[in-house]
């Protein structure tokens, strides 16, 4: 019986696609913001600015820890790659070894 991915989560890969696909969306959103932000400015709401503001600010904090956990993300993928392949060289020096003795 193999095993199915139930959620994005179930893989490096799959979180990394899932990070990438939300710091898009971060993206998308704080230019939305941002577009907002000049709209209530030239309207001289000011509570609203703020408030937009402050939203920003917060996106801009999210950004930055998806940021991180995106590059965290790559490191692992990169370290089970060195992993799995120094695992093979491994094998392959035993197997010389022992056709070396015989």
């Amino acid at each position: 019986m193999s095993h199915q991915n139930e959620t994005p989560f179930d893989t490096i890969e799959g979180s990394y696609e899932y990070i990438e696909l939300l710091g898009e969306a971060l993206a998308e959103t704080r230019r939305d913001i941002e577009a907002e932000i000049a709209l209530s400015e030239s309207e001289g709401a000011e509570r609203r600015t703020k408030a937009l503001q402050l939203v920003a600010y917060n996106l801009m904090k999210l950004n930055t820890h998806v940021t991180t956990s995106r590059r965290i993300l790559n490191d692992l993928r990169s370290l089970r790659r060195l992993l799995l392949s120094e695992r093979q060289p491994e094998g392959n020096v035993a197997n010389v070894q022992t056709a070396g003795k015989v």
